[in-house]
Parts: structure tokens; C-alpha cells; sequence
């Protein structure tokens, strides 16, 4: 960049504080690469205290850039951020050199920045259906592929109002952050494997008023380190997936604490390229499914404590809700961060239409016990169809399977809860609708001790409410 270029924009910066990048240099014509323009806009800005860098419509090729301190893109109505689709590009835009495969590149970045923003009615085009892209799903040894956002240890961040599209990898994603407000939010991403819609592992969140359309889970809460992801707020949101609605792990070392989860609306995907459950999995009547609405996953050592669910509507789920204490620790079968634990969950007012044989579950694996979880006010309807000889079936355990509803098999001995390895549970005014005659119970208890169940009902003639093992104790049906 020239240095007269340079000079003026910190002529612009000092006088207005904002900047329109093409004044600077910038072309909205798709082709001309302007990392540079974008990049020495920041730069300067951040050097005088911070600045907004305006986009104006037009389409805008940049490689990464990465924001600093009170920064704020405003990428209006029109405009569009469309990523490098050179891998080597993106060789320098990672928050955590050598980390793990969830701590990838990105497009825009950050890491230890405060005050930053993204904001405007624009797109940010991640382009990662293009076949440099096209690896495969991750793992350890895989090639990183990027996400479009991905800030880390910063604080005072704020994403209003985009569009993200088409990620190579996440598209978003916020990693030991703290007060994270995102807002009106449009992610659509149905190009690659794991092409999650937001992943947060931070704490002091709000995510509402946002519409989720994708490929892998929705909408997923992290926990990679020790401090646990807490105080997160999720309301007024659409969740589409052809995985889950909203999920919490699978990784889970510090744990979750202090989560609030309502009004939102659970459905199926607009595309699916690659899961096809229903040619996979058997009794799956739905050509496009979600998973699970909500999977509450603990499985690598830390502690779930403190999740209320309320007011959720769900429909082309194969499970409406998954919780799972597992045993899958990443030493030798020994907790990362001391206890595990998985309790003080409540969930109410759910109302879901379920498309297969695998019903909701609350379940720990042997030697462990899930605690203290409330299910109040939900009616679920179900395919029907179970006969006697699947209430029969008995699960395994399978502590070290990936925590998923089909880890159990895909077809369940009941159609409403299956209850295992549980203690303190309640569950109330729960209706259980079959859609034909379904000789599974609503409810399969194994190894529960201390259970309520309050006018809870299955509607199916030919199955009966509850049916429990000799393990358990003090099971008060009324």
C-alpha cells in the first residue's frame, strides 16, 4: 500500500472515524483481490482508537484479515465478503497455531481483541463449496479447512444483522470470549462436512433473533478448555439441521453452566447433501430429519449444571431430546476437569413431532448417574408402529460410543423416555401420541431411583405408560 494512501486514511479516521473502503481502493467487482485496502483500513484505524470501515454494495474478494481492537465492518445491504478459495491463504490465520482440528483458520479473525463488531445487512461468502475445499469430515490428521468468523480470548463482541453463507468449515465460531452479542443473524451453509451454523465455547453469550439453516448441528455449544462455557442466553431462533437443533459437546472438558435456552422453532434442513438418514437408519419416516431437537452431551469429564429449556417447538426430528452423561474421557477413562456431573436440567413446555423409533432418553453410562432433571408440559407425537417385540429390546451401554441418539441402536424399547442410570428425576404432564397403535410404554425405566411421573399419558391402546427394571426404587406414578 502506498503511503499516501495510508496517510489519507488516517486523515479520515482521525476526522470521522469512518471510512468507506472503496474511497481507499477497494473494487466490488468479485475479482480484484482487496486484502490489502481492507487489512491497511484496520490497521490504521485500530493504530488512532478504532474506526468503522464501511462496505458498500458490490462483491469484495479478500484472503484473511484479521480484526483488532475497536473495529467495527459494516457491511451494508448488497455487499458481499466472498473468501479466498486458496487454502495456502489461509497458512496464517489460526487464533491457536498447532491447536486441535476445531480450532481452524478463518476468514475474519480475532484473538485477544476487545470492542470489535460486525454489523449491516450484508453477506459474508465463505465459498466453501469450491473443490479446494472439498477434504472430507475432520478429525485429528485431517487438512483445516476455514470457518468465515472465528474470534478467540476477546471480549465486547457484537455480529448483527449478517448473512454468513457457505462455510468451508463452522461458520462461526467464539472460543474463550466473554459478552458476545449476536443478533438477527442469517446462516445458511449446506456446501461441506461440518458446516456447524454457531459454536460457542465462552461465557456471558446472547444469541436471539437468528435463523440457522445447515448442514451439521445448528446451533453448538464447546467446552475445550477448563473454564466451563457459562451464562449463554439462546431465544427466538429458527434451527434447522440435518444433525441437531441445538447441541452442547461433543466437546465438553470445562462443562456448561448456567444456560437458558427458549423460544425457538427445531425443523428440518433446507438441503441435504450428505447425512440421508433415511436410506441408513431403519424407521425413519421422514425424507429429511433433525437428529435430536435437543442433545444435552457430557461425555469428556466435565460438568453440565444449571440448563433450562422452555417454550420449543420441533418438527422432522428423529428424537426430540437426548441427554447423555458418558464415559468417553480423553485420559484413560479419567475426568480432564475433576467430578463429572450432568444435572439440574429443566425442560418444559416442548411440543414435537418425532419421525423414527429412537424416543427422547435421559441416560448415563455405568457408574454414573445423571441428577435432578425436570420434563414438564410436553407433548410428542410419534410414528407408531412398535410392536412387542421391540418393547423387549435391550439397550446397551456403550460408554464410549460418539453420544448420538442411534448409540443405543435405532430402534428403542419405548416411544416416549427412555430413563436410565438417573436419580431425582420428574417428569410431568407429558402426552405421548402414536400415530398408529405402537405396543412400546411411553416410558422405560432401568436403574432410576427417586422418579416422579405426574400425569403423564400414551394415547396407544396397545402399550401401557411405564415399564421399569428391578434396579430401580421409589418410583411414584401418579
Amino acid at each position: 500500500m502506498k503511503k499516501p494512501i495510508l496517510l489519507a486514511l488516517s486523515l479520515i479516521c482521525i476526522k470521522a472515524f469512518a471510512v468507506d473502503i472503496t474511497t481507499i481502493g477497494a473494487v466490488g467487482d468479485g475479482v480484484t483481490d482487496n486484502t490489502e485496502v481492507v487489512q491497511s483500513a484496520i490497521d490504521s484505524c485500530y493504530a488512532i482508537g478504532g474506526g468503522e470501515i464501511t462496505f458498500p454494495s458490490g462483491e469484495y474478494l479478500i484472503r484473511p484479515i484479521r480484526m483488532k481492537s475497536n473495529i467495527t465492518l459494516h457491511i451494508e445491504a448488497g455487499a458481499i465478503l466472498k473468501g479466498s478459495t486458496n487454502l495456502e491463504d489461509y497458512k496464517d490465520a489460526f487464533p491457536y497455531p498447532g491447536g486441535t482440528f476445531n480450532q481452524s483458520c478463518a476468514l475474519i479473525w480475532a484473538k485477544g481483541a476487545e470492542n470489535i463488531a460486525i454489523v449491516g445487512r450484508g453477506t459474508i461468502h465463505g465459498q466453501g463449496e469450491h473443490e479446494n475445499f472439498q477434504l472430507g469430515n475432520d478429525g485429528p490428521g485431517k487438512p483445516f479447512r476455514p470457518k468465515i468468523l472465528y474470534f478467540a480470548q476477546c471480549s465486547n463482541v457484537s455480529v448483527q444483522d449478517i448473512t454468513l453463507r457457505n462455510s468451508a468449515y463452522w461458520a462461526q465460531h467464539y472460543e474463550e470470549c466473554e459478552h458476545v452479542f449476536i443478533r438477527g443473524e442469517k446462516v445458511y451453509s449446506h456446501c461441506n462436512f461440518n458446516n456447524d451454523g454457531i459454536d460457542i465455547d465462552s461465557r456471558d453469550v446472547i444469541v436471539c433473533d437468528c435463523v440457522f439453516d445447515n448442514e451439521d448441528d445448528a446451533i453448538c455449544l464447546k467446552s475445550d478448555h477448563a473454564q466451563p462455557c457459562e451464562n449463554i442466553v439462546i431465544s427466538n431462533c429458527i434451527a434447522a439441521s440435518n444433525c441437531n437443533g441445538v447441541k452442547f459437546g461433543t466437546s465438553s472438558i470445562g462443562g456448561y453452566r448456567n444456560i437458558s435456552i427458549s423460544n425457538l422453532v427445531i425443523h428440518s434442513a433446507a438441503e441435504d447433501n450428505i447425512r440421508h438418514w433415511q436410506e441408513r437408519l431403519h424407521h425413519i419416516t421422514a425424507p429429511k430429519t433433525v437428529i435430536s431437537g435437543i442433545a444435552i452431551e457430557m461425555v469428556d469429564g466435565g460438568q453440565i449444571d444449571g440448563v433450562s429449556v422452555s417454550n420449543v417447538t420441533m418438527k422432522d426430528v428423529q428424537t426430540p431430546i437426548v441427554i447423555r452423561l458418558g464415559g468417553r474421557f480423553r485420559r484413560g477413562g479419567i475426568p480432564l476437569n475433576g467430578e463429572t456431573c450432568l444435572q439440574n436440567i429443566s425442560i418444559s413446555n416442548i411440543t414435537a413431532v418425532s419421525e423414527s423409533f429412537m424416543s427422547s432418553s435421559i441416560t448415563a453410562c455405568e457408574g454414573l448417574k445423571v441428577r435432578n432433571v425436570s420434563i414438564d408440559n410436553m407433548v410428542v407425537s410419534h410414528p407408531g408402529g412398535g410392536t412387542a417385540e421391540m418393547a423387549r429390546i435391550e439397550l446397551p451401554d456403550a460408554p464410549k460410543a460418539y453420544p448420538e441418539n442411534r448409540m443405543f441402536g435405532d430402534t428403542y424399547p419405548c416411544c416416549g423416555f427412555f430413563v436410565r442410570n438417573a436419580e431425582g428425576v420428574t417428569l410431568s404432564n407429558i402426552i405421548v401420541v402414536a400415530r398408529k397403535p405402537d405396543s412400546r410404554p411411553a416410558l422405560r425405566l432401568e436403574g432410576v431411583c427417586d422418579c416422579d411421573i405426574r400425569a403423564c399419558h400414551n394415547t396407544s391402546p396397545a402399550g401401557k405408560l411405564v415399564s421399569k427394571d428391578k434396579a430401580c426404587g421409589n418410583i411414584c406414578v401418579q
